[in-house]
């Protein structure tokens, strides 16, 4: 088996929009990186695992990368496709060229040497479905969001969606519209706001403190809940057009109907979890949990949340979107420039 050993001042886990982020802002100061990618393409879950309808959500002004504003042509809200090539423009223009096809397996800082051993072998999130009894005797399709693609292959089918975050409410939505009798899972209180109050809260992040602007909009996000992101979807649930239900209890006697916290019990053709993906970072990063908690999420609260200690950083995890990510590369990238350059 070939193995190598390579030396650099930053190692970066992750080749996708947080990833390509801080590449370009450690490019910008001239600080040598190596970036570190699983799958064989920059953005995987865009590239491989969202659905053809996705457009980004906030207004393209707050969700370009740092130092490369998305082309004037393209319209508000960017899509899928034109958002894929974005991406590949950024790593083209900063000369961002990960090493595809590396799982990082380990990574531990070493005191002596005051550095980090980082191992990783040629072959994140797995995804994350519901431990639902019964779930395996299903007669009908299970499938994950990754796995959806439009909703035109569901017409005329009950389909229940599990999870009411903002891509199992697109979901939901799409689905709807290409003529699904839609059901969705909502099992507690969310956040629901419109494009327009999110938009205006990012910019406003730009001259008052976070506490202020997420008190203003009523964003309580410190549990880790994002705010929903009204696409239309609401629209449906009060016409009634999408059904909301509780939780999920079990499926009833290894067929179609499934059963509910509440007691009751329907029939679908179809349960879409779009549940979101099990962070792996804990299954590498050993015996330091000064930055992150159990579910990955950071320990501080954003703005603070993207330093730890010994040069360990996270970008992209306070649920602040690209625009976050976007600020939470370039406080690293200036943050090790600043620690080198002493």
């Amino acid at each position: 088996m070939n193995s190598r050993v390579e030396e650099t001042v930053v190692i970066i886990v992750g080749a996708g929009p947080s990833g390509l982020a801080t590449a370009a802002c450690l490019y910008q100061l001239s600080i040598p990186y190596r970036i570190l990618e699983r799958e064989d393409c920059i953005a995987s879950l865009f590239n491989k695992k969202s659905y053809h309808r996705l457009h980004l959500h906030l207004a393209k002004r707050l969700c370009h990368l740092p130092h490369f504003p998305f082309p004037e042509s393209l319209p508000t809200y960017v899509s899928r496709a034109d958002f894929l090539k974005y991406l590949d423009d950024y790593a083209s223009h900063f000369n961002i060229k990960p090493i595809f096809g590396n799982l990082v397996q380990f990574a531990k800082y070493n005191e002596d040497r005051k550095r980090w051993n980082v191992e990783a072998k040629r072959i994140g999130g797995k995804n994350a479905e519901e431990e639902v009894e019964g779930l395996s005797d299903f007669k009908g399709e299970v499938i994950h969001s990754t796995e959806y693609k439009s909703g035109d292959i569901y017409e005329k089918k009950k389909v229940l969606v599990v999870g009411a975050g903002n891509s199992g409410m697109e979901i939901a939505l799409d689905l709807a519209n290409h003529g699904a009798k839609t059901s969705i899972v909502v099992r507690s209180p969310i956040h629901i706001v419109s494009r327009w109050s999110v938009n205006l809260g990012l910019m406003l992040l730009k001259f008052i403190p976070s506490y202020l602007v997420d008190s203003l909009l009523v964003l309580l996000i410190r549990d880790g809940k994002y705010p929903i992101i009204n696409v239309g979807t609401f629209k449906n649930i009060k016409s009634r057009e999408i059904q909301v239900l509780p939780a999920l209890r079990s499926i009833k006697g290894g067929g179609n109907e499934v059963v509910f916290e509440n007691g009751k019990c329907h029939q679908f053709d179809v349960i879409l979890f779009a549940t979101g993906f099990k962070r792996s970072t804990h299954l590498w990063l050993q015996g330091y949990d000064c930055l992150l908690k159990k579910d990955g999420l950071p320990k501080l609260i954003f703005p603070n949340h993207w330093k730890g200690e010994n040069g360990l950083y996270c970008v992209g995890l306070a649920r602040r979107g690209l625009y976050g990510a976007a600020m939470d590369a370039q406080n690293i990238a200036d943050h090790i420039f600043n620690l080198i350059s002493k």
